[in-house]
């Protein structure tokens, strides 16, 4: 049987206790993994065990998809009204909340983000996305399109079916919630893969699904590694459609597993290289504000990173200056600390690969403005780094490096920046700061990204789309655009006096 991992928590910042499952989650029940393996999950502050989980294998992806069928078939899909669900994803919405701090404290233990950030952003985040879909489940309709007098033609939104969902280790809560939210209100089931790295909160949430009343088969959680799990999921006949968030290089293994076996829907959240446009207008302490925010939030561990920094030429010196001031009175340090900003790299797999990044811009030739170093001897802290005197064919500058590492570069005007903002394979997000509104939303416009934020970067709605250009990604999460994701429309047309 499936072990309880119970913590206690007694820290600065919060003070409390947790006691769940570690098991897989199938057909309501947790249950230990068919060969009944584990996985060691690491907390990243120390580089130590915290505890272990099931290990699923292809033959629980197997047994979940069977489960997540009945369940379609019978007490879920078009069995369960809109009302119904609404009601439903209202309830886990309001356990959340009632359950958030111990969520939080979770996310910052087996993450390493800062407990204040999971507070107030990805548990608040995931709870508003969850209440969100919660309010469109009863909203999912057809049109009626007019032929003639004799025929009545309507279309039907229906659930694909059973939809196998991978989220990655960065945001582990918020991505199951942007996930859940929209494949639940449209009347899906789910198996769900979190990351190896990062699975508790998505344990522990799915006793709350199980406590909202969610019928079995509905939700299946399956923790395993991506090689074996995810790729059964990808490649799996009777799974009806893929969601993914992660890398680009994974996101085309499943987009080619998907075409190689059932054809199988798909939607990618993917990588990027986010450019972040600072005209000489800009109001220049805001803009350093915001740049830091804007690389340095989560670790520098968010795929809208704002990692490439245009600054024109005529307040480069002043902003990097200030950006450097603010750089380094980030306080680095253990996640349930009050005053720590970031917290360590996810893993050691992570800090290793940031570290081979910045070893690779200095042996390319870039300055080390700032940083570029451990912080401190245990877990994997890595300090705020700014890198200049850069050229545009550099690894920094053109692959996402996943951490604390920004890139200041200077530009004359307009089209120089435009024309290397865009220099870029990927095209997930943007940012522009400027005091001329004009200036700031043409270039917006101009910008191949799915997301151009003016005077502010990072900045993330229930209700907004989010999602990429070019190798960003297919399909949109958040916001009405992510239901499409989600439903098959069916016309159907009705002969009511035409004669053969």
């Amino acid at each position: 049987m499936a072990s309880i991992f119970t913590h206690e928590f007694n820290t600065p910042i919060y003070k409390g206790k947790t006691s769940f499952n570690t098991g897989l989650y199938i057909d309501g029940k947790f249950v230990d993994g068919s060969d009944k393996t584990t996985i060691d999950i690491i907390n990243p502050a120390t580089g130590k065990v915290i505890t272990k989980v099931a290990e699923a294998t292809p033959k629980d992806v197997d047994i979940a998809v069977a489960a997540a069928h009945k369940a379609f078939d019978t007490t879920w899909g078009l069995n369960a009204g809109g009302a119904e669900r609404s009601r439903l994803l209202g309830k886990l919405a309001r356990l959340m909340e009632e359950h958030q701090q111990e969520l939080a404290a979770i996310e910052a233990l087996d993450n390493g983000k800062t407990f204040t950030w999971a507070m107030d952003v990805d548990t608040t985040f995931a709870i508003d996305t969850i209440r969100y879909y919660a309010g469109w489940a009863d909203k999912i309709h057809g049109q009626v399109q007019e032929t003639d007098e004799r025929k009545l033609s309507y279309t039907r939104h229906e659930p694909i079916g059973v939809v196998g969902q991978i989220i990655p280790w960065n945001f582990p809560l918020l991505m199951m919630s942007w996930k859940l939210g929209p494949a639940l209100a449209t009347g899906n089931c789910v198996i769900l893969k979190p990351s190896e790295f990062t699975p508790l909160t998505a344990i522990r949430m799915c006793a709350l699904v199980h406590e909202a009343g969610f019928p079995p088969g509905a939700v299946n959680l399956l923790t395993g590694y991506g090689n074996t799990v995810g790729s059964a999921i990808s490649s799996h006949m009777k799974i009806d459609k893929v969601a993914f968030t992660g890398s680009t290089l994974v996101g085309r293994k499943i987009m080619e597993a998907a075409a190689k076996t059932n054809l199988k829907n798909i939607t990618l959240e993917l990588g990027g290289k986010s450019p972040n446009i600072i005209f000489d207008d800009a109001d220049v302490d805001q803009a350093v504000n915001w740049a830091a925010h804007g690389i340095y939030w989560n670790h520098g561990q968010a795929c809208s990173a704002g990692s490439r920094i245009f600054v024109q030429s005529g307040i480069y010196d002043e902003f990097l200056e200030k950006f450097t001031e603010k750089s380094r009175s980030l306080k680095v340090g253990d996640p349930f600390a009050l005053d720590s900003f970031q917290g360590p790299q996810v893993s050691k797999a992570q800090y290793d690969r940031i570290m081979g990044y910045i070893q690779s811009g200095k042996d390319q030739g870039a300055t080390v403005h700032l940083g570029g170093d451990r912080n401190g001897t245990e877990g994997y802290y890595i300090n705020p780094t700014i890198f200049t005197d850069t050229t545009p064919d550099m690894k920094i500058v053109q692959e996402e490096i996943f951490g604390p590492v920004g890139v200041v570069i200077k530009f004359e005007d307009d089209e120089d920046v435009i024309r290397q903002a865009n220099d870029t394979v990927f095209g997930l997000a943007s940012a522009v700061f400027s005091q001329n509104i004009t200036r700031a939303l043409t270039t917006a416009h101009r910008l191949k990204a799915g997301t151009a934020w003016v005077n502010c970067v990072n900045q993330l709605h229930a209700n907004v789309p989010f999602g990429g250009f070019k190798q960003s990604g297919i399909g949109r999460e958040l916001g009405e655009y992510a239901l499409h994701n989600y439903t098959a429309v069916k016309s159907v047309q009705v002969n009511l006096g035409h004669v053969m």
